[in-house]
């Protein structure tokens, strides 16, 4: 029986919580860590094993990997930044992409069925990442003056009000910025997750009351929401990527 005396094991918290699978000095090494470890280790392999030994003919899994890595090329850095500032960036974004994107499909899968973004932890390092790379690329581009008007947005046109603007634009650019960065990501996938836990297990609680037809609508919502979160899944990571490269391209931007 639940706490609430229904008997409807209801998901919360305690649904992102997992045992450590093992404890080396204190350090606990647990279901989520694990699957972080494996999207490391599913990305570099697939790419090394598309591109290792790059054909001028491409097989099948270089193609695959040349429209993936083309995708988040053309369709995300070159967009955003333009192919003379963006292409130095293209392995990074192309990394941020596939990590974040499986990362987040482990949700769907048998057995994994957790969206790592889901601990907020995650989100933020990701977002730690970016900032100190557009952060100090901005005072490089622009000098130490220059960098400090690139991210407050000073302008002495604007009469008056530019010291409020200023402040504003400080506060949005180096404080909220990161935060809402790695928010947006942890969000989605922690309320996705918390609605499919929450369809799956009423379909199970449901099948085994008087109440089965209700179960069978439960269950197509479920099917609903994988469906779903297969798609917000790929948005989030696209999302975080383009996000990345704006915040990058404004560090490269001239002030004016």
């Amino acid at each position: 029986m639940s706490d609430n005396g229904c008997g409807f094991p209801a998901p919360g918290l305690h649904s992102f919580l997992f045992q450590p699978i093992f404890t080396v000095g204190g350090f606990e090494f647990n279901k989520v860590m694990l699957l972080a470890l494996l999207a490391t280790l599913i990305v570099v392999t697939f790419f090394y094993a598309a591109f290792g030994k790059a054909k001028v003919v491409p097989g099948k899994l270089q193609m695959v990997g040349e429209a993936g890595y083309d995708f988040v090329r053309r369709g995300i850095v070159y967009e955003t930044m333009g192919k003379k500032d963006g292409e130095k960036y293209v392995p990074l974004m192309v990394s941020l992409f596939f990590f974040i994107w499986i990362m987040n499909i482990w949700s769907v899968i048998p057995l994994a069925q957790f969206p790592v973004a889901s601990i907020f932890a995650y989100p933020v390092v990701l977002a730690v990442i970016v900032y100190l790379i557009w952060v100090p690329l901005t005072f490089k581009k622009h000098g130490f003056v220059g960098g400090w008007k690139n991210i407050t947005g000073y302008d002495n046109s604007l009469g008056p009000i530019k010291w409020l603007v200023s402040f504003i634009e400080f506060f949005s650019n180096l404080l909220v910025r990161p935060f809402t960065h790695a928010v947006r990501l942890f969000a989605n996938m922690f309320a996705g997750h918390l609605m499919l836990v929450m369809f799956t297990v009423a379909s199970w609680y449901l099948l085994n009351s008087w109440m089965i037809p209700a179960a069978g609508v439960s269950f197509a919502m479920t099917i609903g929401m994988i469906l779903f979160e297969l798609f917000v899944q790929a948005v989030q990571a696209y999302v975080f990527v383009l996000l990345a490269c704006s915040y990058i391209q404004g560090a490269l931007a001239e002030h004016h």
